[in-house]
C-alpha cells in the first residue's frame, strides 16, 4: 500500500524532528559532564540513527523499508524515588547568553524533544492507513516513552526535576469520584 499524502507529511515532520534529535544529541554528547547522562546520551543515540534511517527508508522504498524499529527496554535502575517525601526542584537561573549547554539544559532540552515526539509518533500512529508505517510509528513512541523516562530519572534524581507526590487524602478525593461498573 502507498502513502496516503497525511502519512507522507507526517513522516517528513518526523524526519525533521530526528534530524533535529540527531543533530542536538551530537552537540550534547561532546558537552556533557555527569558520567551516567553521558551512558544514556551515548546508549540512545544510536537508536535515534536507526529511528531516522527507518523513516528516510520509509519515504524512499516504501514495498523493502523494513519498518521494524527495536523498542529499547526500559531502564528503571536509575532512580528510586522516595514515595514519602516530594522532592522540589533546585531553581534554575535561565541562562540567555548560551555558549555551552550546561547538564541540566541538555537533559531539559532532550526531555523535553522526547516528550514533543512522542506525542507526535501517537497522533501520526493513530492517523496512518498503512500497516506496516502505523506498527513502526507505534514502535517509535515506545521508544520515545522509554528514553524519556530513562532522562527524567536522571533528572529527579539530580534535583532537576520536581517529583510531587499526591497525598493520601488527593488520592482518595479523586478515587470517591469514581465507582467500579459492574455489568
Amino acid at each position: 500500500m502507498k502513502l496516503t499524502m497525511s502519512e507522507l507529511c507526517q513522516l517528513n515532520e518526523l524526519i525533521l524532528s530526528c534530524s533535529n534529535t540527531i543533530t542536538c544529541m551530537s552537540l550534547f554528547k561532546n558537552q556533557v559532564q555527569d558520567v551516567e547522562l553521558k551512558s544514556l546520551l551515548d546508549t540512545q543515540f544510536p537508536i535515534h540513527i536507526d529511528d531516522y534511517n527507518k523513516k528516510v527508508d520509509f519515504v524512499k522504498s516504501l514495498e523493502k523499508a523494513s519498518g521494524k524499529l527495536e523498542i529499547p527496554n526500559l531502564n528503571t535502575s536509575i532512580f528510586t524515588p522516595n514515595t514519602d517525601v516530594s522532592i522540589p526542584a533546585i531553581p534554575d537561573t535561565i541562562n540567555t547568553n548560551v555558549d555551552k549547554f550546561n547538564d541540566r539544559e541538555i537533559a531539559t532540552s532532550y526531555l523535553l524533544t522526547l516528550k514533543r515526539a512522542g506525542k507526535e509518533y501517537a497522533i501520526a500512529s493513530m492517523e496512518a492507513t498503512n500497516l506496516k508505517l502505523r506498527e513502526f510509528l507505534k514502535d517509535a513512541y515506545s521508544m520515545a516513552c522509554n528514553h524519556a523516562y530513562e532522562i527524567w530519572q536522571w533528572m529527579a534524581k539530580n534535583n532537576f526535576y520536581p517529583l510531587n507526590v499526591a497525598t493520601d487524602e488527593q488520592v482518595s478525593a479523586v478515587a470517591n469520584m469514581f465507582n467500579i461498573i459492574n455489568l
